[in-house]
């Protein structure tokens, strides 16, 4: 049996593991000894590998490039060659008919890889020539890079996974790690076991609230009233740290104008926490020799996120917990690459490394290493994911190109999402499986999946991990830089690389904080933590060190925010709130984890949506019974969990799953400053379903059809080409 080492494809932990081949197929995983997992491994690192195999359990593998000739006509066949001069004429002739703004291109960071995205947004703004590349951290932790980069000068964490587990205190706030990182929450327990403390803010009672000293309940949509009042605390006690304060922070009087208003009795109504629980947790936490701060989706998915992490990044910043081994800033990332998507520019911003778009002199060197003149590289800064919807009603999208994501599933407002991308006038999908997205693209170009490809992961905590491939890609799929490269020499501006360390040594040379992190460094069980200047130096586990922040002046800046209402509350019509969160069996829109026998045998459609007691009694609801949940944008069908653990006045849905799609329901507003949705707070309504025999059958129906219709659109790809089948693009 072979064994071949890989990097688990799901959340940003980084957990470093064997795959298991026998004839020619992937049957197992073994743990390693991974920096993060030490050996161990979670549910889906366990159970998640098999849909490698094209097991279509849920939706088949996309096996052959495949065109629409025209709107409206089936998917066909085509040789690599047909479908890549097909998709660069009709990209060419948007670009020259509306202009280079005109397109716009998502990447992946659900398992291709750095290097992968690397050429990608070298295509986008090399050949197409515009910023409109963005990735999946836009919907999950975008406002965590934002707000920390404006604050403290990097948009990642500032402490390493491993010495979470060495804090004195650990508060969670709007994060549940059982469920999104489960390796992380072992880390947790440890820390507990060693007799650290913990603090849990969160609505629900959530797992780790059941180890928690002290439990904060706060009410949904009130992240910054109650971050205002953790500074408030700290400083009207004298908690915080003046010297450190006068020397590394600046702001603090311009921040205090605002922050004085906050006092915990002024903000009791609004947050629902007592005064003194929350001094409490403000004593515990600054008082504590090292504590860390880490936050999820429930911080970032709001529309006030960047402003939250600000105040995040305040209050660790004026008690000094910051810029030591096991004390400082911990926003977990979602997906296994989504750090590594906006390390390697994937974001309409910036270029690989955290480099500004919009500075001449980063424009130039980029054009000097790229061979193209500087007019060519855009000054101008791109469009994000979620301006995709108004900028396709507006004219100014006509063209998009997604890589690797499920916007049907995982983005807001998923009915309007589906119109958004039938109006398209030509749209590329680049994937490994049929999704509900890639259904509708007028071009389906298979890509290789992870397990099937080489390269370099970013975990969360920016650690730099290689993987390798384990098996081939079946029928013609394709390297995804192989194809990007490909279409790009047939656009006019011609790329060539022969391997993934090939594009990484480009990576290299172009970060200055990514150049020692080299292939041979990360052999085996080896790795590197950005930033790592030079080969011979060791990373950094901990960022700013000594107080030196990662700004001009070399501070942190104290940024203050006044509180803000969600934008849709509830009312007569919709007396509930929605709040979208995690499945810890499955992952993203699931084509991944859905294809994986075990896992798909654990948990399947509908889903779940969460709810009190006493709200399901007012509504007749009984605990697994199906019932209707429905908003201002749309109504589904899903199975009713009900437990004390959640709060009344909530409901919680994962964002799993097809049938029951909370995105469905959920609205597109948008953090003004990051553009991330808000789908932690809508209005919505649940209603009973008195006939449980037809709702079972409506669901399964619904179902059926569903995966049948996906199936159907990937059929012509069996058909056998008119010209010779074996003809591929070198």
């Amino acid at each position: 049996m072979e064994k071949h080492m890989a990097v688990c494809p799901y959340c940003g932990a980084g957990c470093k593991l064997d795959l298991l081949v026998q004839n020619g197929k992937v049957v197992g995983v073994e743990p390693l000894n991974g920096i993060t997992n030490e050996g161990e491994l979670c549910l889906k690192g366990y159970y998640g590998f098999d849909f490698i195999n094209d097991t279509n359990i849920l939706v088949p593998r996309l096996l052959h490039p495949m065109i629409r000739r025209k709107k409206g006509q089936p998917l066909e066949r085509v040789s690599w060659d047909e479908a890549l001069d097909f998709t660069a004429k009709k990209l060419q002739e948007i670009i020259d008919k509306y202009g280079p703004e005109s397109v716009m291109l998502t990447g992946s960071s659900r398992g291709p890889g750095n290097e992968a995205n690397f050429v990608m947004q070298k295509f986008t703004r090399a050949c197409i020539g515009n910023n409109n590349i963005d990735n999946c951290a836009r919907t999950c932790h975008g406002p965590s890079v934002i707000g920390l980069m404006d604050a403290v000068g990097s948009g990642a964490m500032s402490v390493s996974i491993p010495n979470m587990e060495n804090a004195d205190v650990i508060m969670l706030f709007g994060y549940n790690p059982s469920a999104s990182h489960p390796i992380v929450a072992r880390r947790i327990v440890k820390a507990k076991e060693k007799g650290a403390k913990i603090i849990v803010c969160d609505p629900r009672y959530i797992e780790t609230a059941r180890i928690a000293d002290l439990y904060l309940p706060l009410k949904n949509g009130s992240n910054l009233a109650m971050m205002n009042a953790f500074c408030n605390i700290a400083v009207n006690e004298g908690l915080i740290d003046k010297n450190f304060i006068d020397e590394h922070v600046s702001g603090f009087d311009e921040w205090w104008e605002t922050i004085k208003n906050y006092t915990p009795e002024s903000v009791q109504d609004i947050t629902g926490i007592d005064p003194e629980l929350a001094r409490q947790a403000v004593r515990m936490f600054a008082t504590a020799d090292n504590s860390i701060i880490g936050w999820g989706m429930g911080v970032t998915q709001q529309v006030q996120g960047v402003m939250v992490v600000h105040t995040i990044a305040a209050f660790a910043c004026i008690l000094n917990q910051i810029g030591r081994d096991n004390a400082g800033l911990a926003p977990v990332r979602g997906q296994n690459n989504v750090q590594g998507s906006c390390d390697m520019g994937m974001w309409p911003s910036l270029y690989p490394g955290y480099q500004k778009v919009n500075d001449p002199a980063i424009r130039a060197k980029f054009a000097k290493a790229w061979n193209v003149p500087e007019e060519k590289l855009s000054l101008k800064e791109g469009f994000k994911l979620t301006d995709l919807p108004h900028a396709v009603r507006e004219g100014k999208i006509k063209a998009f190109y997604n890589f690797g994501e499920d916007g049907l599933q995982t983005e807001p407002d998923s009915i309007d999402m589906k119109n958004v991308l039938e109006s398209l006038e030509f749209y590329i999908s680049q994937d490994i499986f049929m999704t509900q997205s890639t259904a509708l693209a007028d071009v389906v170009l298979p890509g290789s999946s992870w397990g099937e490809h080489d390269g370099v992961f970013s975990a969360s905590d920016r650690t730099f991990q290689r993987f390798t491939a384990a098996v081939s890609p079946p029928g013609e799929a394709r390297h995804d830089w192989e194809i990007f490269q490909d279409l790009s020499t047939r656009m006019g501006y011609p790329m060539h690389y022969n391997n993934t360390e090939e594009i990484w040594n480009e990576v290299r040379e172009l970060c200055p904080n990514f150049y020692g992190a080299t292939y041979e460094r990360m052999e085996g069980l080896g790795y590197a933590q950005w930033p790592v200047p030079k080969v011979d130096e060791p990373g950094a586990t901990t960022l700013y060190k000594g107080g030196q922040f990662n700004r001009p002046d070399k501070k942190a800046l104290l940024i203050p925010h006044d509180f803000k209402k969600p934008t849709e509350e509830p009312d007569d019509q919709y007396p509930l709130i929605l709040c979208t969160v995690r499945e810890v069996g499955h992952y993203s829109c699931r084509s991944m984890t859905g294809n994986c026998q075990a896992l798909s045998g654990l948990a399947d459609e509908p889903g779940y949506i969460t709810m009190h007691p006493d709200d399901a009694a007012i509504r007749g609801i009984q605990d697994q019974q199906l019932v209707w949940a429905f908003s201002r944008r749309g109504k589904v069908i899903t199975r009713a969990d009900v437990t004390e653990r959640c709060n009344k006045g909530t409901v919680y849905m994962t964002y799993q799953w097809w049938i029951g799609k909370c995105n469905d329901l959920t609205m597109h507003q948008t953090d003004p400053l990051s553009g991330t949705p808000e789908d932690k707070f809508s209005a919505c309504q649940v209603e009973a379903i008195a006939d449980q025999v037809c709702a079972e059958n409506h669901m399964q129906d619904l179902y059926a059809k569903l995966k049948k219709r996906l199936a159907d659109e990937a059929a012509p790809q069996n058909v056998a080409l008119k010209s010779d089948p074996s003809m591929v693009a070198a």
